[in-house]
């Protein structure tokens, strides 16, 4: 067995034992050439993670990506409008429009998801979609009129992959979180709310930072520069990706108990 051996050997190696030996091989974490892979896999992860990290910061620094496309001193209407004119990324160019956030300017909540998806691309509206619709019910149940909350996302465009006639979700880049952030930012100076809500990992992470970890941070306060009180919960669509019907009343039961804090804070 070549225990030691480079990506190309390892690869020809685990073809040649999965033919020969078992179908099942990857799935033996404690096999040294699976433990090899899995390492190699990690690494990339890591490395591509540190790159898109290092391109993030440089953008930020240079006051690229959409800054030079938000107006200051602006309006919601006003950043609303210079919004439709943003190239501030490449996901301007395949996204059917910028989808701006919705709500009003005096909102004591603000909501932040991740991005547009497929039916927001298409109507020009956070939240309209199935996840949309979740949020939906879970604040009715919690006590907030969305009428009265200001909800937006991360990221202004879609990203997504087609397959076929489909158009499917693709977690956004730190470069694309770096290039949207000045309109969050812009948002977020108008309207000053009272508590900022992050739903997923995603906004969360734009928000409270790289390192926050939502399985084990959500549900609780912190103090950032938008707002007094920050809170992250789950995005809606992790209810709708749930495994079984047990674990999205779970997870949507979270869901509606960390909106029920933003209801009483």
């Amino acid at each position: 067995m070549l225990r030691f051996c480079g990506p190309h050997t390892l690869q020809w190696n685990l073809n040649r034992r999965l033919v020969h030996e078992s179908r099942d091989l990857l799935a033996d974490g404690r096999d040294p050439d699976v433990r090899r892979l899995n390492g190699l896999a990690a690494q990339g992860r890591r490395e591509g993670h540190q790159a898109e990290m290092r391109q993030a910061i440089a953008l930020e620094q240079q006051g690229g990506g959409a800054a030079p496309f938000v107006p200051s001193g602006a309006t919601l209407d006003e950043l609303r409008a210079a919004g439709a004119r943003c190239e501030g990324c490449e996901l301007f160019r395949k996204a059917t429009q910028m989808v701006f956030g919705r709500g009003p300017a005096d909102a004591r909540v603000v909501l932040v998801g991740e991005q547009p998806g497929d039916q927001e691309d298409l109507k020009g509206a956070p939240f309209v979609g199935p996840a949309g619709e979740v949020l939906d019910r879970a604040l009715a149940e919690a006590g907030l009129d969305r009428a009265q909350v200001y909800v937006t996302n991360a990221v202004k465009h879609f990203s997504f992959v087609e397959r076929g006639r489909r158009r499917i979700h693709q977690t956004p880049r730190l470069p694309e979180i770096a290039a949207c952030r000045p309109w969050l930012e812009a948002e977020l100076e108008v309207i000053k709310p009272r508590i900022l809500g992050c739903l997923g990992a995603t906004a969360a992470r734009a928000i409270l930072g790289p390192d926050f970890r939502l399985m084990r941070q959500r549900g609780q306060f912190f103090e950032t520069r938008w707002a007094a009180k920050t809170i992250a919960t789950f995005h809606p669509s992790a209810i709708l990706r749930g495994q079984d019907d047990a674990e999205q009343a779970r997870l949507y039961a979270m869901l509606r108990d960390d909106l029920r804090l933003i209801a009483a804070g």
